[in-house]
């Protein structure tokens, strides 16, 4: 995504854990930085405002997931969740939220996943940050729309990642990740309520939506028949 918003002219900022993968751009600015730690937040914040004058977008997108059945994880493990992926997006929000209230204009996109409205075994923390997000996500919206600041959810598919390995779902089923990126970077800015990351997508996404618990026990079936598979090739 940052790739191809740095192909578009756009100036980024990025906050993450490592920068080694980023490009040398001159509308780059890194920054290594723990989510959960809002000094370190406020401190990129400020120096993003100091070189470029204003925040007008921000992409919430920081993830942690664990893949253990409910019985062998533990609260920290969940309350880990939450720390990156709900309170996480939470700090960002503040961080920006005064600037754009100044300037009266912003968009805050909040990546979820269809996981949020379905659930998923052996997800617990993962599939209730999502649906916490959701919620945020609606509420928020209403509360700042007179103020001209968007929120919105922007929904990625299944997409080979570290994060998503845990699902069992063979990598090659799973979509390419530079695609994905290249596909939401030109959402980056879209006000629509719900962002998905394609044609195809978007129809599987209204269908987890509408039909939450069908389609949590259809994916539910698809995911344990891919482990089983990956267990009897392996073995």
């Amino acid at each position: 995504m940052t790739q191809s918003l740095l192909a578009m002219d756009d100036r980024v900022a990025v906050l993450d854990l490592a920068l080694e993968n980023l490009p040398q751009n001159s509308n780059l600015l890194p920054f290594v930085c723990d989510v959960t730690k809002p000094p370190q937040i406020q401190k990129a914040v400020d120096e993003i405002v100091d070189r470029w004058g204003s925040v007008d977008i921000l992409v919430n997108n920081a993830c942690l997931a664990f893949f253990t059945p409910f019985e062998d994880r533990t609260i920290d493990d969940i309350r880990s969740e939450f720390e990156v992926n709900y309170f996480g997006y939470l700090n960002l929000i503040r961080a920006v939220l005064p600037i754009m209230k100044k300037q009266s204009y912003g968009v805050i996109h909040n990546l979820s996943s269809g996981v949020g409205f379905t659930g998923m075994p052996g997800m617990t923390g993962y599939t209730s940050t999502k649906g916490a997000i959701e919620a945020l996500t609606r509420t928020l919206a209403l509360e700042y729309g007179p103020s001209n600041i968007t929120f919105n959810v922007m929904h990625p598919p299944l997409t080979r990642t570290h994060s998503a390995a845990g699902f069992g779902i063979p990598f090659e089923m799973m979509a390419d990740p530079e695609a994905v990126g290249r596909k939401l970077a030109k959402l980056v800015g879209k006000t629509n309520p719900m962002l998905a990351a394609g044609f195809v997508h978007n129809i599987q996404l209204q269908m987890s939506y509408h039909l939450r618990v069908p389609m949590g026990k259809l994916m539910s079936m698809f995911s344990e028949k891919a482990r089983q598979n990956k267990k009897e090739n392996s073995a």
